[in-house]
């Protein structure tokens, strides 16, 4: 004769590590409904919750010092909170790209439209006839020749611009499409706004010489590409020693001197879904915003609510960041600066004993489930 358990008995019998075969080796049996179920109580109904609330309370509890109190998990503890549903696609095209991508050129001017090159085109001659010749001019084509060597030149390494024309180190492809002084030239012209307006502009536009440009860029990056579960944040300097009032000097870079952006990639694609340089104090921002919050929240604005997953370094990551990404239905995964003052006084000791694993949890989480 079989011994029948409901289901929350069996699942009791199974947490507590007991044996679910009795002293008689009689089988479990499951029944989901019991007729006994059916008449229990509304004490008897509620004590296993309360019993469950207990039993949490009870739990190591941690204080950091700024008031945020943490409970610490045992490794392997099934989660007391249902997680949020992760976004399930891969990173891909979006339906608007897969429809004007028919060739390589489509490509190219799904993110640089004949649009923007058209600005470009007209400040450049501009400027070109404003400073040397009144004839100078440049057709369309020529500048998309000339952006067609930029990217080349990428791909192509040599010790300086002279060997990209080189015999022997320069690829046959850059000097079919253009002959080197040309490239010069054009390089020395190159413009992407009204050189006459842009003292007006710049008063409220730390970034006018060429923002608008820039912002149709970025703005073609985010509607021409839906990223996977997965994006990573971090900086990146651009190796210039151009005179602006936001060029940065960082030490620890390759290039000491540049302009720093922030950058949103695709983990698997390294796709470049969103960028913000980094232009000195904005003004826009909330003094009790930190500037780590501000970018992650402005980068991951257009990705959020899907459940995705952002990872960033110890500069970024914090309790509050990850509770306003939370609110987005977004995770954080990253390192953390032992210096911060939510985490727990326990995590920052240096005595643990190699790979071990302590898992906190903190009060928010902890509070939700019961």
């Amino acid at each position: 004769m079989q011994r029948r358990f409901t289901t929350q008995e069996a699942l009791e019998l199974i947490l507590n590590n007991a044996n679910p075969c009795d002293s008689d080796g009689e089988d479990i049996n499951l029944q989901p409904n019991s007729d006994s179920d059916s008449e229990l109580s509304s004490d008897d109904a509620t004590a296993p919750h309360l019993e469950k609330r207990a039993r949490l309370e009870s739990e190591p509890t941690e204080t950091a010092k700024e008031g945020t109190v943490w409970h610490e998990e045992h490794v392997g503890t099934i989660l007391r909170f249902t997680p949020m549903e992760p976004y399930a696609a891969d990173g891909e095209p979006t339906a608007k790209a897969r429809r004007r991508i028919r060739s390589r050129l489509q490509s190219f001017l799904c993110f640089i439209t004949v649009g923007m090159l058209r600005p470009i085109q007209e400040w450049t001659i501009q400027h070109a006839r404003q400073t040397e010749q009144t004839d100078w001019f440049m057709i369309l084509h020529e500048l998309m020749a000339f952006i067609s060597v930029i990217i080349l030149r990428g791909v192509t390494k040599v010790p300086s611009l002279r060997d990209s024309w080189s015999a022997c180190l320069g690829n046959p492809l850059i000097t079919g499409i253009m002959s080197r002084n040309r490239f010069q030239d054009i390089m020395r012209h190159l413009r992407f706004d009204d050189m006459f307006t842009r003292s007006e502009r710049v008063q409220t536009d730390k970034f006018a010489a060429i923002s608008d440009v820039w912002g149709s860029f970025v703005t073609n990056c985010i509607t021409c590409y839906n990223p996977g579960r997965h994006i990573t944040i971090d900086e990146q300097l651009f190796p210039s020693k151009t005179r602006c009032c936001f060029l940065q000097y960082i030490a620890t870079k390759p290039d000491k001197f540049g302009i720093k952006f922030w950058v949103a990639c695709d983990l698997k694609t390294k796709y470049i879904c969103n960028v913000l340089p980094y232009l000195g104090k904005d003004p826009s921002r909330p003094s009790e915003e930190r500037l780590s919050e501000s970018v992650v929240m402005k980068l991951m604005e257009p990705f959020m609510d899907k459940g995705r997953t952002v990872t960033t370094d110890n500069f970024f990551t914090s309790l509050t960041l990850a509770r306003r990404l939370l609110s987005r239905k977004t995770t954080i995964l990253g390192t953390v600066n032992k210096i911060r003052r939510e985490i727990p006084q326990s995590t920052r000791k240096m005595d643990r004993k190699e790979f071990t694993t302590q898992v906190c949890c903190w009060s928010f989480l902890f509070h939700q489930h019961l």
